[in-house]
């Protein structure tokens, strides 16, 4: 079976512990090497994962001609830059969320993938989920007519010295995990916010948006969500209808040593007549990767096209402008 090998710019956490550990386990895509600014960095990390090759130069790897398709998960500010050079160097490119610090910034990736004929995809594993996949078919199936979305996503990090608290670096809540109710919400309804409104709260000392309420007017229902980078850690989604609800228990951060789990109730509002669903145990970091290189290998369109990763971004513009303004926001249409 023809599998693509897979350069990692970086030694980001999220890297070595999270993705290219179930990478590891794909059937499309296999990691190779590794690229650091330190090759005493990049040394170490490929022995611990076992990569054949360690670059001390992020162009060091681009220019390794075995390398198929490059994964980023560089700061939010080396994301576009970054993955043009990888285009450009004819590499299909994995990008980490946010794709750009702003629908701008990310409308860049478009001309490039059209020029180099390079498949550039955001790394939202959320969107190959089999969970999510199960929760949109039940809102579709099983609640009646959709009438509001909630949701929550929050950590608590202090530390100025995380990339996740540098302003300048593409830091704070919105860009960080903000982005996944907007994106799960336009999943699962197939459907784009017509206008949006929010409240965010700035940290005095980083600046970053360290927390937010957001309300996204879809039309026939809303969508509302809280974010936090300094609350206790909690996730919630949930999906409510004229006939019943859906909840998915941890939607964003799904274990991969045990089975997900949602929660269906055609409003009975009791506990014992809630129907448990639970999707079986699946590393979603593996899943998403899986994914990407089986529509390259395949020639099919990717699980997330970058024009549906544009809508995206074009909420949360629309997200900091209503917060800044004070009032309700259009999200605009394209």
């Amino acid at each position: 079976m023809t599998k693509l090998k897979v350069g990692i710019l970086g030694a980001a956490r999220i890297a070595t512990t999270k993705v290219i550990p179930p990478m590891r386990g794909c059937h499309y895509a296999e990691p190779v090497a590794i690229g650091s600014r330190s090759l005493e960095k990049a040394q170490k990390a490929a022995a611990e994962l076992g990569l054949a090759k360690a670059y001390g130069s992020y162009e060091e790897l681009l220019a390794d001609p075995e390398i198929d398709l490059i994964y980023n998960p560089l700061p939010n500010h080396e994301h576009v830059p970054w993955t043009i050079k990888a285009a450009e160097a004819g590499k299909h490119v994995l990008c980490e969320k946010p794709l750009g610090m702003t629908e701008a910034d990310a409308q860049r990736l478009l001309e490039v993938r059209d020029r180099t004929g390079k498949a550039i995809q955001e790394a939202f594993m959320v969107r190959t989920h089999p969970q999510w996949h199960k929760a949109r078919a039940l809102v579709e199936r099983e609640i009646g007519e959709l009438k509001a979305i909630t949701g929550h996503f929050s950590y608590h990090n202090v530390d100025p010295a995380n990339v996740r608290n540098v302003k300048e670096w593409g830091g704070g809540g919105m860009l960080d995990i903000g982005c996944y109710p907007i994106t799960t919400s336009r999943f699962v309804t197939g459907m784009e916010p017509k206008r949006v409104a929010a409240v965010i709260e700035n940290d005095p000392t980083t600046g970053i948006d360290r927390r937010g309420s957001v309300i996204m007017d879809f039309g026939p229902f809303t969508a509302t969500f809280t974010y936090g980078t300094q609350m206790a850690p909690r996730q919630t989604m949930s999906f409510v209808g004229d006939k019943g609800w859906v909840e998915v228990e941890i939607p964003f951060n799904a274990p991969n040593d045990r089975p997900c789990r949602l929660y269906l109730d055609k409003g009975e509002l009791r506990q014992d007549e809630r129907q448990l669903i639970e999707v079986p145990t699946c590393d979603q970091y593996g899943i998403m990767m899986d994914a990407f290189a089986k529509a390259i290998l395949d020639g099919h369109q990717q699980p997330v096209p970058l024009e549906d990763s544009m809508k995206n971004m074009r909420v949360i513009d629309a997200v900091f402008r209503a917060a800044e303004h004070g009032r309700w926001e259009e999200v605009a249409a394209g």
